[in-house]
């Protein structure tokens, strides 16, 4: 039987991962160790970060974190707290930059349940969390935890689910009073260029959590959204590129022609919606 060739420099960077992930894995409150982000979903260059996930019952003590992260790098950041509570640093041997997070099993197994049990959507990136868990690479697992925690990940997309993410996010596309369109009308009113491309990047990411819904497709997070809409979905609007495209650049112009653009984009979206019987 024939396989698909491997990536040496793919093969390398799991390696790397696997290494590190022994040194976390010595740590008696960690759990799990998982890679994740773009070195798992396929959208990986020879510039992307290897994110890593630590799974543990306890806090990591800032001392253990450190001892980690010196005996691998010379320039390192501890105990970031913009996002997931975190360490950033690059490998001295590779150039390689790390972003290791550090996450409760509660707080997982809760996200999870969010989604898959209560059935409730956010404002953008529903189901990311869920998507995270599914595409991760258990790199050390002490008890089986994460293994369980994937299969359960693994199951179908809850109707519920997809008519709550809708839902929660169509409304304010340009419906309600408080809606992106409606803040955006007022922004370019304004002339304030950076509300404007403040609401366009807040309505995209509604857009995108309702087309991925409508989809029952898991939110991949930030990056690359076009490009894994158009091969992820078996239903995209037509010209979805070229009509994101417009309004980026009306946005950068912050003239009349952004409400034009919302319109059109948002219109073809409902058709598919209406097509579905979801609007």
């Amino acid at each position: 039987m024939s396989h698909m060739p491997i990536d040496p420099a793919f093969s390398d960077r799991i390696a790397l991962a696997q290494h590190i992930a022994n040194a976390y894995a010595a740590l008696s409150h960690v759990e799990a160790v998982v890679l994740a982000g773009s070195q798992t979903t396929g959208i990986a260059d020879s510039g992307s970060d290897l994110d890593l996930y630590i799974y543990t019952h306890t806090a990591l003590s800032l001392a253990d974190r450190r001892m980690v992260a010196r005996a691998f790098a010379d320039r390192l950041e501890l105990d970031n707290q913009f996002w997931e509570p975190g360490d950033e640093w690059i490998d001295r041997t590779t150039g390689i930059c790390f972003d290791v997070m550090f996450r409760h099993l509660a707080w997982i197994e809760d996200q999870l349940d969010r989604v898959l049990v209560r059935h409730a959507g956010s404002v953008g990136y529903s189901t990311c969390f869920w998507h995270n868990t599914r595409t991760a690479l258990a790199l050390f697992d002490r008890n089986g935890w994460f293994a369980a925690l994937q299969q359960r990940a693994s199951q179908p997309y809850p109707p519920e689910l997809r008519q709550a993410i809708i839902a929660k996010n169509h409304p304010i596309l340009r419906r309600n009073l408080s809606s992106y369109r409606h803040q955006l009308e007022r922004a370019i009113a304004h002339n304030d260029l950076v509300s404007i491309n403040h609401r366009i990047s807040a309505l995209l990411a509604s857009y995108f959590d309702i087309l991925f819904a409508l989809n029952r497709v898991l939110h991949p997070g930030e990056k690359r959204l076009v490009s894994f809409a158009v091969t992820a979905c078996a239903h995209v609007p037509p010209g979805m590129a070229e009509q994101i495209h417009a309004l980026i650049q009306a946005g950068a112009v912050g003239d009349s022609m952004v409400i034009e653009a919302v319109d059109t984009l948002i219109e073809a979206l409902d058709q598919l919606l209406l097509a579905e019987g979801l609007l």
